[in-house]
C-alpha cells in the first residue's frame, strides 16, 4: 500500500481572501506576529501497491481532480507503507 500526501495551495499571485480572514483573527486575539497567513487543502490517498506507476495515478489525480491548476499549485510525497 501507498500513502500519499498531497498539498494544495493557492497560487502566489493570487490574493487568499480566507487567509485575510484568519490573519485579521489572529490580530485581533492579540498576535500581532503573525504577518501573513494562506490558507490550503491536505489530501491523504491509500493506493494499492499494485498499482503500476503510482507517480503517474497520483499526478493525474491531482491535475484532473483534487486541484484547480488554473488557480492552484499542488505537491505531493509517495511513502510505502
Amino acid at each position: 500500500m501507498y500513502r500519499v500526501k498531497v498539498y494544495v495551495t493557492l497560487k502566489p499571485s493570487l490574493l487568499d481572501a480566507q487567509g485575510k480572514v484568519v490573519k485579521g483573527a489572529a490580530v485581533n486575539l492579540g498576535y500581532d506576529e503573525v504577518e501573513n497567513v494562506r490558507i490550503g487543502k491536505f489530501i491523504e490517498l491509500s493506493i494499492n501497491e499494485n498499482t503500476k506507476d503510482v507517480n503517474t495515478a497520483v499526478e493525474e489525480l491531482c491535475s484532473k481532480l483534487l486541484a484547480n491548476t488554473v488557480i492552484e499549485n499542488y505537491k505531493y510525497e509517495i511513502e510505502k507503507e
